[in-house]
């Protein structure tokens, strides 16, 4: 029996979750699964009438799970920083989930904004150190508030924190048996301290791995030959900040915020899945976005991070005016009256059929055109 500790969250979140737990009770009563769920109600709305993120013990009591379903995090009515620090990275940290894992992939009929790329083209991950770096809150202000000021903000990288990551990463790359190439992505040039040390373990780790090929690409190399030439990556390794950057760049290539997800993964431990498109509270309530993120995400949620994400993939949307079903696998995962939606502003409802075969309950405010797809009346 697995155990899924599901926090829904702020904004959209909750709404994001509940279609992912949707084809997460689906895939399991298709593969015989079993797991249970406890919903927790950690976020703004708890925060602004407790005063505390996470209550004493909570922490440890998400240790007792064998994953985190996570919807999203940041409420309008509180400080930015609060929830990402106090929920998002306090989990991260103290649950040890080192390597942030994120799949970029192009779905068949999913467009993308790059010229002559498709799914062949657009199929690589991304393994971000998810504990060290600059995301540690290491630093300090001097003569704050003067004209005199200083603030320092400190990158900490470790021997151990960097060697697991990057054996996570030539590890991965084998199970993935795609191309067998590792590429670390640094700033070597000029961030000489840590990236000495990156390069060094990542050179040494890679004598042990003769079958899997390397490559090393500053940052802002990276980024050009992401847009230019994705093709070229298999997996990718980099630490917290420069992982934090390119996977965002790697959602847009993949059709939009809206359809990336990632696992926080603790080998050994408790891993937490999330779908990548922020809480987006103005549209709480609207569908204006794009929910595949979350259902990619439930794959790793209840199989662990051995596969890539986005196993299962849409076979039907079905829809007749308002009335929008989703199929997968034979099972009808969605079945939804998108009428009694509020209006957007005067633009169309979201979830209603538009030309050339377009579902408007995608990708933020912007339609996501599934070429592959049957859409056809109900019956």
């Amino acid at each position: 029996m697995h155990k899924i500790a599901v926090i829904p969250g702020d904004g959209t979140g909750p709404e994001v979750i509940r279609e992912g737990r949707k084809v997460l009770a689906a895939l399991a009563e298709l593969e015989g699964i079993e797991y249970e769920e406890r919903v927790f109600d950690y976020g703004g709305d708890r925060y602004l009438s407790t005063g505390e993120v996470l209550p004493e013990g909570a922490v440890e009591e998400l240790r007792g799970f064998d994953a985190i379903y996570l919807g999203a995090v940041g409420h309008p009515e509180v400080k930015p920083g609060i929830l990402e620090q106090g929920l998002l990275l306090r989990l991260r940290f103290e649950l040890d989930q080192y390597v942030n894992l994120r799949p970029v992939k192009l779905y068949p009929g999913v467009e993308t904004p790059l010229k002559d790329k498709g799914p062949d083209e657009i199929d690589f991950v991304v393994v971000r150190e998810n504990t060290e770096g600059l995301y540690v809150g290491s630093g300090g202000f001097l003569r704050k508030g003067t004209p005199e000021e200083v603030a320092v903000q400190e990158s900490v990288n470790t021997r151990m924190g960097v060697e697991r990551c990057i054996r996570f990463a030539f590890d991965y790359a084998r199970r993935r048996d795609m191309r067998k190439k590792v590429t670390l992505c640094g700033k070597t040039n000029v961030l000489t301290f840590a990236w000495d040390l990156w390069e060094r373990v990542f050179y040494e780790v890679a004598e042990e791995y003769p079958d899997v090929e390397v490559d090393y690409a500053h940052v802002d190399a990276t980024c050009m030959w992401m847009v230019k030439n994705p093709e070229w990556f298999d997996v990718i390794v980099t630490d917290n900040m420069f992982g934090d950057i390119i996977t965002d760049l790697g959602a847009m290539i993949q059709g939009g915020m809206g359809i990336a997800a990632g696992g926080n993964i603790n080998p050994q431990g408790t891993s937490m899945f999330e779908p990548i498109g922020g809480s987006a509270p103005k549209y709480a309530g609207l569908k204006p976005y794009q929910f595949h993120g979350s259902i990619y995400g439930v794959k790793p949620a209840h199989r662990g991070y051995q596969r890539p994400v986005g196993e299962w993939n849409f076979e039907e949307i079905v829809a007749k005016g308002t009335h929008l079903q989703v199929i997968l696998n034979g099972t009808r995962i969605i079945d939804e009256d998108l009428s009694k939606l509020s209006p957007m502003d005067g633009r169309e409802h979201p979830g209603l059929l538009r030309p050339k075969g377009y579902i408007g309950f995608a990708g933020h405010s912007d339609p996501v055109q599934f070429r592959n797809i049957r859409i056809k009346p109900l019956k």
